[in-house]
C-alpha cells in the first residue's frame, strides 16, 4: 500500500510516517521502481503500536525502547514495566499540576467582578502582581500584545527612543 493507504490504516498521518522513517522509528519504506513508499501488514501493525503509544503519552525515545523490546521476544518483561510505570508516574505528575491550574484559575475567576471595572484579579495575578502593563497607540491584529501567531514573533509597533535604543542592542 502507499504512504496514503498505510496513514489511512494506522492513524498515524504521512507527515509523521515520513518523520519516524527519518529519525529511525521505523525502517526505511520499500520503494516502488519509480521511487514511491510503499508498506506491507507488518509495517502497519509497527506504526499502529506508535500511535498507540504516542496516544499514551510515551515519548520518541520511549517507543524506540518500546518497539526494540518488542521485537526482542527474549526481553524480560521486566524491563517494560518499568517504562509503563515510569510513564504513569509522568502522567499523574501532569494531572496534578492540571488540577493545580485548574483550582488557581476557579479561584482567580471567582474573585473577579466580570464587570466593567478595569480591575481583575485574574490580570493582577498573570502580571506577578507588577506595574501597570503600557498602553498600546494603536490596536493591533493578533491581540494586544501585538503577538502574529504565524510569525511567533512580536509585531512592530511605535516605541519610545529608550526602548529603540534598547532593542537596538
Amino acid at each position: 500500500m502507499n504512504i496514503g493507504d498505510a496513514a489511512r490504516a494506522s492513524g498515524v498521518s504521512a507527515k509523521m510516517i515520513r518523520y519516524y522513517e527519518t529519525i529511525g522509528l521505523i525502517p526505511p519504506a520499500s520503494r516502488s521502481g519509480s521511487g514511491y513508499r510503499y508498506y506491507g501488514d507488518n509495517d502497519v501493525h509497527r506504526l499502529r503500536f506508535i500511535r498507540r503509544a504516542r496516544d499514551l503519552g510515551f515519548t520518541v525515545e520511549q517507543m524506540a525502547d518500546l518497539l526494540a523490546l518488542w521485537g526482542d521476544r527474549s526481553r524480560a518483561s521486566a524491563e517494560v514495566k518499568k517504562i509503563a510505570l515510569g510513564q504513569v508516574a509522568i502522567l499523574e505528575r501532569k494531572a496534578e499540576e492540571l488540577k493545580a491550574m485548574s483550582r488557581t484559575l476557579k479561584h482567580l475567576a471567582a474573585h473577579c467582578h466580570g464587570d466593567a471595572r478595569p480591575d481583575c484579579p485574574i490580570l493582577d495575578d498573570l502580571s506577578g502582581g507588577g506595574g501597570k502593563p503600557e498602553t498600546l497607540a494603536e490596536p493591533t491584529r493578533f491581540g494586544r500584545a501585538g503577538i502574529d501567531p504565524l510569525q511567533g514573533a512580536q509585531r512592530s509597533r511605535p516605541h519610545s527612543g529608550i526602548e529603540a535604543e534598547r532593542s537596538d542592542r
